[in-house]
């Protein structure tokens, strides 16, 4: 909101500034051409003052929209137990679950992380929530079942994957599934000490 507020303070200065420059040139004009400039200029001044901060403003909000956008598209392969692929607008798109980070391919739990993915969503339309794109250019997003489970919460609660703190701090949903599977020993957490992947990723 501070950058629409300079924003239009930018443009109110340039209009005052617009403004003062005709006034200077109309100033020797007969009454009535002078009141007709005057009339315009006031126009001129609601639509740069108004309108235009107005669009600035909608224009944030249609872009914010896009970025939290939600579409359903059938899923038609599992990458691994936090990455799948949908087909949208009949083109493959790659898509990383929001908040949540599972065991890498070549880690122990890998596969049955995949595994449990796969049935969980594999050849179901799925409704995803999204929040934009990742540096990979994979769309993020919270992936929904037509029963309205949340699958990214159904791999943590069933002890498949980390709550990936780095990307979703303050998650008190996924925090809670992950200490309650942790503490239950189900999944990966029947390893005493599993290696979270993002230390894997690092220390290879």
């Amino acid at each position: 909101m501070a950058i629409i507020r300079l924003g239009v303070a930018s443009s109110t200065r340039r209009t005052s500034a617009m403004l003062r420059d005709r006034l200077g040139r109309v100033g020797g004009l007969g009454p009535l051409l002078f009141a007709q400039s005057c009339s315009t200029l006031v126009r001129e001044w609601i639509l740069l003052v108004v309108a235009v901060p107005v669009l600035s403003v909608l224009t944030l909000l249609v872009s914010a929209d896009l970025s939290h956008a939600e579409f359903s598209s059938p899923v038609v392969e599992i990458l691994d137990g936090d990455t799948i692929e949908v087909l949208h607008n009949n083109r493959p798109e790659r898509i990383r679950l929001n908040g949540i980070d599972c065991p890498e391919k070549g880690q122990a739990y890998g596969k049955r992380a995949k595994q449990a993915a796969s049935e969980l969503v594999f050849g179901k339309d799925v409704t995803l929530n999204t929040f934009g794109k990742d540096k990979y250019g994979r769309t993020i997003a919270d992936v929904i079942l037509p029963d309205g489970t949340n699958v990214n919460h159904e791999l943590v609660k069933d002890g498949w994957c980390w709550w990936y703190r780095k990307y979703a701090p303050g998650d008190v949903i996924l925090e809670e599934l992950e200490t309650r599977a942790r503490t239950s020993g189900i999944g990966l957490w029947a390893d005493p000490q599993p290696v979270p992947p993002w230390e894997w990723r690092q220390a290879r």
